[in-house]
């Protein structure tokens, strides 16, 4: 087994591995938001509909998306490695476990969290994402902003997204950081930073994403 192989197998190289992966979706998460931020323009969906019609055509894009779901993929299965592992490790649970000393309660519940986000994103997917692929390869016209008001004019929809981006909010407030640590990013000089940064991109990303279901709903963004 070369060094490479030996490193990307062993329990820092798979923590390594999701370290890339995260970066990579949070970076995709930042351009999803400013796309669809293009909706509070409130301008019956013009420069939504410009901006999703151009990524959705775009070959570019089109590869990028592969890379998207190969890294999304990768990224669930490394967790489900690591988790395993670690029960593996410690088959039998301490008596007595005091995790709030150590940890938030969202970092010891990162596997909830993302099996929430799971389910969001099949949900997101189903809604948003085929609906459109099927009209790029068939051809026709999809107008996504009138889908979007659809969509969230039914409440139950509403709800599962405000509970998967609440999932995502507590998600990156631990992943952000550990992300970075994980690259082998941890100085007492930049971890502050990265941590405050990674507070007001979870704050800001996720009250973006919450606001659009919930102005659609209520009939601002029309």
């Amino acid at each position: 087994m070369s060094k490479k192989s030996g490193f990307l197998s062993s329990s820092i190289g798979k923590k390594f591995i999701m370290g890339i992966t995260g970066l990579f979706l949070i970076s995709f998460l930042v351009i999803h938001v400013s796309l669809n931020s293009a909706i509070f323009f409130n301008d019956g969906g013009e420069t939504f509909n410009a901006g999703a019609d151009f990524m959705a055509h775009n070959p570019v894009i089109r590869i990028l998306e592969i890379g998207l779901f190969a890294g999304l993929l990768l990224h669930i299965f490394q967790a489900l490695v690591l988790t395993l592992e670690n029960r593996k490790a410690r088959p039998t649970p301490y008596e007595v476990v005091n995790g709030a000393a150590n940890s938030k309660w969202y970092s010891r519940s990162m596997g909830i969290l993302g099996s929430l986000l799971l389910i969001f994103l099949v949900v997101h997917l189903g809604n948003f994402w085929v609906p459109t692929k099927v009209a790029v390869f068939s051809h026709t016209e999809h107008n996504t902003f009138n889908s979007m008001k659809e969509v969230f004019a039914c409440w139950y929809f509403v709800a599962i997204y405000l509970v998967g981006v609440t999932s995502l909010l507590f998600h990156l407030l631990h992943g952000f950081q550990s992300a970075f640590q994980s690259l082998g990013l941890n100085h007492k000089k930049y971890t502050p930073l990265i941590k405050k940064t990674g507070l007001w991109f979870s704050i800001i990303v996720c009250a973006l994403f919450a606001a659009m279901p919930v102005t659609m709903f209520l009939g601002i963004i029309k």
